[in-house]
C-alpha cells in the first residue's frame, strides 16, 4: 500500500481520495487548511486528514515527508509552493493546473528533483494532450491539431446556460489569462474567450472559445511539426457573449474575487452534467490530406459508491490513473513528466483510465 498525500479537500480532491482508498492499493491523507471542508471529507479505514495551511513550508514538507506522492487539487496559486515542499521531501509531485506559468515553474523545479513531476494531470489540460498527441502520431505530416473540451450541464436553466462544476478560480483563470496557440507554425499567444465558433455533435449545438492552459505543454511538443494547434473550450452558445460583457464592459476581469462571489452565490453546482470532448487532426498519409477525430460524452455516474459529476469522474480519473501508471513503473519516474509522454492504450487500459470508456463514446475516422 502506497501512502499518498492529496492536498485539497474540495469536490475534486475528496473523489480523488474515494477512487484511491476504495481500490486498497492507497492510503490517502487529504490535507486542506479548512476543518469543515475535511469534515466533510468519507470516513474510510484508507483516509485520514490533516489540517495545513499551504504557507507553512515547514509543516507541509513533514507531511509530505516519507510518502509516495504529493497530488495537488488545490487552487493554481499554491500550485508551486507544494511542488517546491514535495522536491524537498523527495518524493513524487501531480497536479490539475490550468495555470501555464505555474507549469513553467514546476519544470525547473523537476530539472534539479530525484522524483517525478507531472503538472496538468486532469481533463484539459491532462487527458486531452494524450489523445491529441495518440491521433497526431498516425500522420506522417501534420496539418492542424484542434482540441475542443467542455463540462456542462445537462439541463442548462439560466442565460449563462451553465452551472459550477469545478474549481471557480479555475475558470475564471482560463477565461481572463492569454492562451498558447500555434498558427501558420509559429508559437504565439491569442486572448481568452476570442475566435468562437459554432459545432454540432449529436443533434446538439456547441460554441467554443479560446481559453488558457488547455494545451498543457503540447505547443511546445508539436513546434515545429504542425500548421495550426489550438485549445477551446465548449459552452451552450449565448455564454462567451455574456461571460464577455461581464469580464470587459464591467471590467471584473480585474475584480477576480467579485467574480468568484458572484459567480458562487448566483450559479447553482450540479452533479447532473456531461463532459464534451471533441479533437480533430489533419495532416497527410501516404500523399493523401486525412481528418481523423476522436469525440467522446462522459456524464455523471456513481464511482465508489457515490454519485458523482462528470467533471469528477474525468478529472479525479485522469490523475488517479497517472498515479497509478507511475506506481506501476509504467512511466517515468524522474523529471519532468509531459501529459503526451503516456500512450493512449496504456491510460484507457488503467482501472481509472476507463472511466473515459464509458457507453457513448464514439470515435469518427474520415478519409
Amino acid at each position: 500500500m502506497k501512502d499518498i498525500v492529496v492536498i485539497g479537500a474540495g469536490k475534486i480532491g475528496s473523489t480523488i481520495a474515494r477512487m484511491l482508498a476504495h481500490t486498497g492499493d492507497y492510503s490517502v491523507c487529504v490535507a486542506d487548511r479548512s476543518a469543515e471542508q475535511l469534515g466533510q471529507i468519507e470516513k474510510h479505514a484508507a483516509i485520514t486528514t490533516a489540517a495545513v495551511d499551504i504557507g507553512d513550508k515547514k509543516a507541509l514538507v513533514a507531511l509530505l515527508s516519507g510518502k509516495f506522492a504529493v497530488l495537488s487539487a488545490a487552487p493554481f496559486h499554491l500550485t508551486v509552493a507544494i511542488a517546491e515542499a514535495a522536491a524537498e521531501a523527495g518524493i513524487h509531485y501531480l497536479d490539475l493546473t490550468e495555470d501555464v506559468e505555474s507549469t513553467r515553474q514546476v519544470k525547473a523545479i523537476a530539472a534539479k528533483a530525484s522524483t517525478a513531476f507531472i503538472p496538468q494531470c486532469g481533463l484539459a489540460p491532462g487527458f486531452i494532450s494524450i489523445v491529441a498527441n495518440d491521433l497526431a502520431s498516425r500522420f506522417e505530416t501534420l496539418e492542424s491539431v484542434r482540441m475542443r473540451v467542455g463540462a456542462l450541464p445537462q439541463y442548462p436553466s439560466n442565460a449563462l446556460n451553465y452551472n459550477l462544476t469545478w474549481s471557480t478560480d479555475g475558470v475564471i483563470n482560463e477565461y481572463i489569462e492569454p492562451c498558447e496557440a500555434i498558427v501558420e507554425g509559429s508559437l504565439i499567444e491569442v486572448p481568452a474567450m476570442e475566435e468562437r465558433e459554432e459545432f454540432s455533435l449529436d443533434g446538439v449545438t456547441y460554441e467554443a472559445f479560446n481559453t488558457s492552459g488547455g494545451l498543457g505543454t503540447l505547443c511546445e511538443s508539436l513546434k515545429g511539426k504542425v500548421r495550426t494547434l489550438n485549445y477551446k473550450t465548449i459552452r451552450y452558445p449565448g455564454h462567451a457573449a455574456i461571460m464577455k460583457a461581464l469580464l470587459n464592459d464591467l471590467g471584473l476581469r480585474h475584480r477576480r474575487e467579485v467574480l468568484k462571489d458572484i459567480f458562487e452565490n448566483a450559479l447553482p453546482t450540479t452533479t447532473q452534467d456531461v463532459v464534451v470532448i471533441f479533437v480533430t487532426v489533419s495532416g497527410f498519409r501516404e500523399g493523401r490530406l486525412i481528418q481523423e477525430t476522436y469525440a467522446n460524452k462522459v456524464y455523471s455516474g456513481v464511482v465508489a459508491g457515490r454519485m458523482q459529476s462528470g467533471i469528477q469522474i474525468t478529472t479525479a480519473g485522469s490523475i488517479c490513473a497517472v498515479l497509478d501508471l507511475l506506481a506501476n513503473g509504467k512511466i517515468a519516474s524522474k523529471g519532468f513528466v509531459r501529459q503526451e509522454d503516456i500512450a493512449l492504450d496504456t491510460f484507457l487500459a488503467n482501472r481509472f483510465g476507463h472511466y473515459y470508456a464509458q457507453k457513448g463514446e464514439t470515435e469518427r475516422v474520415a478519409g
